[in-house]
């Protein structure tokens, strides 16, 4: 690459050289494309005819509903009236819609970009509301319906074309149409592997575990076939007398409380003083397909937590969990009440989890009993699931976050995925059992059993979360798309014990991540728990910032309020982060 006269800087490369190097990806893409291995025709893991049965049952809802499919209908036709009226019109800044796709300035200035952007979002907001016509109450058939709705209308958004989209024009202008050809050969490559369309949504040479990510310094001190304890090192010359045992979900592996040392939660405990351990679950494969719910807590939590104890003098342990860990969690609690084993654990907190599986929002979609048997068809072949699928189908329901964006960007825009350690830790996905998820799905979603005490089991006990009376401290995220806030609000009151409640803004994940350095999203807390979420968060207060600081008030005012000796691991297997973290098959 030259460099221009009397500067340091580089040229940027010609239209020429764009084009060139976009024809030898696109040949070389070709050429993989060859040689990939023609799929064979797996099952799959849901049933598609219950996709059919229920779009018939939604049409016929439209026809049990005469007058109010009327009505939405004379509501449309007011609506592109004034459409019509005011299309080319500047709109006011409260008028402008928050819609992360129409970023580009051109959305907005320019009236053809506007008035297209605004033909979508008024067509798709009376499409949902169509739907919202159909007779019957919430249920799986309608959370389907709803959700196959909201995946054409993602799909088929004008952000999503070369011909709609304003920054793709210019960069296809400035590049003379290499970042097409070049984002075809992305395309190519991204068939050829195997593991569907855009896997690239972060650069996944950027991050490596133990390095710059996953890395703060600790020992593997104990492992079982199901996971290994990771035992993080003291910073303070003493430390609380609780230490606290991480159990994370099994769809991803723990070290989302460990990215990089500026927004690790493991880290940022440590130096306030903490014991922490963690479990590191193991990748499964098939000579784990009898592990259900029951030997995840038994030989996992329950285990895991006897071995904290051992190694920190019989203390109670700070349980905290994240997502299906926190639903793990509350078993385990109901499990130890039963056998009058209690006192072993100081209190619980449950990051983004649910315990009452109500309302389950895009996510009743799939807990269909139609479903449900072509899942376990799908599981017998193998006996587990793959991270592959499961990711594909959290990118399913955040489909313009996951796929649409990355669409855009590597296949129109020719961009390179960017170093993202969030990315790079949600695509490093593992696997999950057979029989977990036959356990998990039909004993706890699809019957509610938790709330409903329809008799699940663990070790032959009934579990009961009213016979929970250790301190439960609930945190939600505001914008969660995978455990609604009010869900998981609603969850607490199926604890015997006292619970606290915490609604954090932000997502799923990016709101758990919220070290108090980088102030961000904020939270929202209030001394009452009234029945409905809604009446909490009227007479909740926000406070700027993270939540972290009033959860660490929160372990100290439950616990003993002593302080020993700092705790070094001993006898460790390994360094942190284990072997166990890094297993793919």
């Amino acid at each position: 690459m030259s460099e221009t006269p009397g500067t340091d800087q580089p040229n940027p490369p010609s239209v020429t050289q764009l084009w060139q190097d976009a024809l030898a990806n696109v040949s070389s893409a070709l050429g993989k494309a060859a040689r990939a291995p023609i799929p064979t025709g797996p099952s799959q893991p849901y049933d598609p005819l219950a996709l059919f049965r229920s779009m018939s049952g939604f049409a016929m809802g439209l026809g049990a509903n005469p007058k109010q499919l009327f009505d939405v209908q004379l509501q449309a036709a007011r609506e592109w009236g004034e459409f019509w009226t005011q299309a080319w019109l500047p709109k006011a800044d409260a008028e402008k819609p928050r819609d992360r796709r129409f970023s580009a300035p051109e959305w907005e200035e320019q009236p053809y970009f506007r008035g297209l952007r605004d033909a979508y979002l008024l067509a798709s907001k009376q499409l949902r509301a169509v739907a919202d016509v159909a007779d019957g109450p919430h249920s799986p058939d309608k959370a389907m319906t709803a959700f196959v709705l909201d995946q054409y209308l993602n799909a088929i958004a004008p952000t999503n074309f070369a011909m709609t989209n304003p920054e793709v024009i210019r960069r296809t202008v400035e590049t003379g149409g290499a970042n097409l050809a070049a984002g075809f050969a992305h395309l190519l490559e991204d068939m050829a592997s195997g593991k569907g369309i855009v896997r690239r949504r972060s650069d996944e040479n950027a991050f490596t575990k133990g390095g710059n990510i996953a890395a703060t310094p600790g020992s593997v001190v104990f492992q079982n076939h199901l996971f290994q304890l990771i035992q993080y090192d003291p910073v303070t010359p003493d430390v609380h007398a609780e230490p606290m045992l991480y159990v994370p979900p099994l769809v991803n592996k723990f070290y989302m409380i460990d990215l990089q040392p500026r927004s690790s939660m493991v880290r940022w405990l440590v130096e306030q003083g903490r014991t922490v351990f963690v479990v590191s679950w193991i990748n499964p494969d098939e000579s784990h397909r009898d592990c259900g719910v029951e030997q995840y807590v038994l030989d996992g939590i329950v285990t895991a937590l006897g071995e904290v104890r051992k190694k920190a003098g019989k203390a109670k342990v700070d349980l905290f969990a994240f997502c299906l860990g926190g639903t793990l969690v509350a078993i385990t609690l109901a499990y130890l009440a039963a056998k009058g084993r209690a006192d072993e654990v100081g209190s619980a907190t449950l990051i983004g989890s649910m315990v009452d599986f109500a309302d389950m929002r895009d996510w009743s979609a799939f807990v269909h009993e139609a479903h449900l048997d072509a899942l376990e068809t799908h599981l017998e072949k193998r006996g587990f699931i793959d991270s592959t699928e499961l990711q594909q189908l959290f990118a399913a329901v955040r489909s313009n976050d996951l796929i649409w964006s990355s669409v855009i960007n590597h296949y129109l825009l020719d961009r390179a995925a960017p170093p993202s350690d969030l990315l790079y830790w949600f695509e490093d996905g593992a696997r999950i059992p057979q029989a977990f998820l036959k356990s998990y799905n039909r004993g706890l979603l699809f019957s509610n059993a938790l709330k409903e005490g329809t008799g699940f089991e663990v070790g032959g006990v009934a579990i009961d979360l009213a016979t929970v009376k250790t301190p439960v401290l609930l945190v939600a995220l505001k914008d969660d798309h995978v455990s609604a806030w009010s869900a998981v609000y609603d969850g607490g009151k199926l604890f015997g014990g006292p619970v606290t409640f915490i609604l954090g803004g932000s997502g799923h994940n990016a709101g758990v991540i919220n070290p108090p350095a980088a102030n961000k999203h904020g939270y929202w807390i209030s001394g009452a728990m009234p029945d409905r979420a809604e009446d909490w968060l009227t007479g909740a207060e926000k406070q700027p910032g993270s939540w972290w600081p009033v959860w660490d008030g929160w372990l100290s005012a439950a616990g003993s309020g002593k302080r020993v000796a700092s705790r070094k691991p001993a006898n460790p297997i390994e360094p942190a982060p284990g072997s166990y973290v890094s297993i793919t098959h």
